[in-house]
């Protein structure tokens, strides 16, 4: 682990942090962007989801000390 994953983990695991983790999740992973989504706004929304899993892979690494 590095410590960078130390410091997502110790900032996403405060109160504040997973408010903040809990709302990025809501307006982009458990948006609903319906069926009339251009493709540029696709990929732009995909790409935001990316980003949050991204954070949260880097938390779950910095929560498993091995």
């Amino acid at each position: 682990m590095n410590d960078i994953e130390k410091h997502y983990a110790r900032i996403f695991n405060t109160p504040s942090g997973k408010q903040v983790l809990k709302h990025l999740r809501n307006i982009t992973i458990e948006r609903n962007v319906g069926q009339n989504i251009s493709d540029n706004d696709l990929r732009w929304w995909a790409g935001q989801i990316a980003l949050v899993h991204q954070i949260e892979n880097i938390v779950k690494r910095g929560n498993n000390p091995t």
